[in-house]
């Protein structure tokens, strides 16, 4: 990139030609306005360096007004430095308010000047390159939406396209998939989007919480049971592995199940056998098997309430759902289109305030997408006039850390984030930069992680 250099005085364009150029930066000159809007256009620009005043014994500074704000129209992005050796202070300090990024008076200090271009260069080159990145995320996401089922999903970060694009990849296989993640994150969505993009999309998909599930009731839930089998009986009743012959079941909480019903699956998943309770006659059923948890189950089967062979069975492939405050970019979109879903049918939908859309970026969702959602389904019923104010979403109050179901106790809530986040912190002695890149998120949306978990780095004294 170059910087483009506007001044009438040639002396002042050789000077600053030259001092740029003995650091290695390329510069184009323009002597007035009326060739600077063809040379943006044509050539590589990464700042401009412009003088104020073009015309003999001007030195109102309207020209460089002028200039600046048709750079601004043709460019919004390209910074711009304004230099003056008669301009009224109050002129550039507008100017400042409008968008320039700098001023400086005429004789210029050198070093100050070369600092400010160079950090200038740098930011609008990686301002560059994040654009080419988010376009190309976007076309990619783009291409997964055209050719694949999301069931309405709506994501715009790297790690869920990440995680959706392998989703659809291994849906058309029969290969178990284990869905982790926190509590809220959805992964109940991803589970359907594996089953709407595999070859069993047209049999049945059958849900049940596995966790939630008492022993006595476990097994006549998921293998069904004969008349008579136990008190209240009177019919025979079919299991969720017959319900889905053909198809797919989905376990929600799979790391919630007791030792006594991992035992009882295991079997099945072994062989595609089981029987009725209360009935000899084995019957074998094809069905794919898709399980989610928020449970760490490595941590789990170390401390023995999970088994490994069981977790070997169901983890063949494993989707990992981030936190939603690791995906931040998603956080508005998710919300307009809750916003739009919650609209009474035959009027327009609420509108978010700017106050609002600040506040649902501020606020850490602990509960991830289903807390935005039971929040903005709340703003929607309290706002008045027809637009959600930051009041209206109830975010003002103090919200735990988790938000554990009665089947989860908050310490495996907790625990495999916490350990997650202390071994990468140990690996990186304590550097969050290095800690928050292996993790794969950034370093702010780390120390916010370290603050929910109440993780403190101990300074050691040198």
């Amino acid at each position: 990139m170059k910087v483009l250099i506007v001044d009438d005085q040639r002396a002042i364009c050789t000077a600053l030609e030259v001092m740029f150029e003995h650091h290695h930066i390329e510069t184009v000159v323009a002597t007035g306005p009326a060739e600077v809007l063809d040379l943006i256009a044509t050539e590589d620009i990464g700042v401009v360096v412009q003088d104020m005043n073009f015309t003999a014994n001007k030195t109102t500074g309207e020209e460089g007004v002028a200039l600046f704000r048709a750079i601004r129209a043709l460019d919004g992005e390209l910074p711009v430095i304004l230099m003056t050796a008669w301009t009224s202070i109050e002129t550039v300090v507008a100017l400042i308010k409008e968008g320039a990024v700098d001023y400086f008076a005429k004789p210029w200090d050198d070093h100050k000047l070369l600092a400010t271009v160079k950090n200038l260069l740098q930011m609008r080159e990686l301002a560059r390159e994040n654009t080419r990145m988010r376009a190309r995320s976007r076309r990619a996401r783009q291409s997964v939406e055209g050719r694949h089922d999301l069931c309405g999903l709506v994501y715009a970060s790297e790690a869920m396209h990440a995680v959706v694009s392998l989703a659809v990849s291994v849906a058309p296989s029969d290969a178990p998939v284990l869905i982790t993640g926190p509590n809220g994150a959805g992964k109940e969505k991803l589970a359907e989007i594996v089953q709407a993009n595999s070859r069993r999309r047209d049999r049945p998909f059958v849900k049940v919480n596995v966790g939630g599930l008492p022993d006595q009731l476990l097994e006549a839930e998921l293998f069904g049971a004969e008349a008579g089998a136990f008190t209240g009986a009177t019919k025979p009743r079919v299991g969720r592995f017959e319900a889905a012959h053909g198809g797919t079941l989905f376990l929600d909480e799979i790391g919630n199940l007791s030792m006594v019903g991992q035992q009882k699956l295991l079997r099945v998943l072994q062989t595609g056998e089981f029987e009725r309770l209360g009935s000899s006659t084995t019957r074998k059923v094809d069905v794919r098997i898709i399980s989610a948890t928020n449970v760490d189950l490595p941590r789990a089967i170390k401390s023995g309430t999970f088994r490994e062979d069981l977790y070997f069975r169901l983890n063949v492939i494993e989707l990992r759902v981030p936190a939603l405050v690791d995906r931040p970019d998603e956080i508005l979109a998710l919300a307009e289109r809750f916003v739009a879903g919650f609209a009474v049918e035959g009027t327009a939908p609420a509108t978010l305030s700017p106050a609002a859309r600040e506040a649902l970026l501020a606020h850490e969702w602990p509960g991830n997408v289903r807390e935005l959602q039971n929040r903005i389904q709340r703003a929607t019923l309290v706002c008045t006039g027809g637009t959600i104010q930051a009041a209206d979403l109830g975010l003002d109050q103090k919200q735990p850390a988790t938000r554990p179901t009665e089947a989860t106790p908050v310490e495996e809530d907790l625990g495999p984030e916490h350990a997650a986040v202390e071994d990468a912190l140990l690996r990186a002695k304590g550097v969050v930069s290095k800690a928050a890149a292996e993790l794969g998120m950034s370093r702010q949306a780390l120390y916010r992680r370290m603050k929910r978990l109440e993780i403190v780095i101990e300074r050691r004294p040198r």
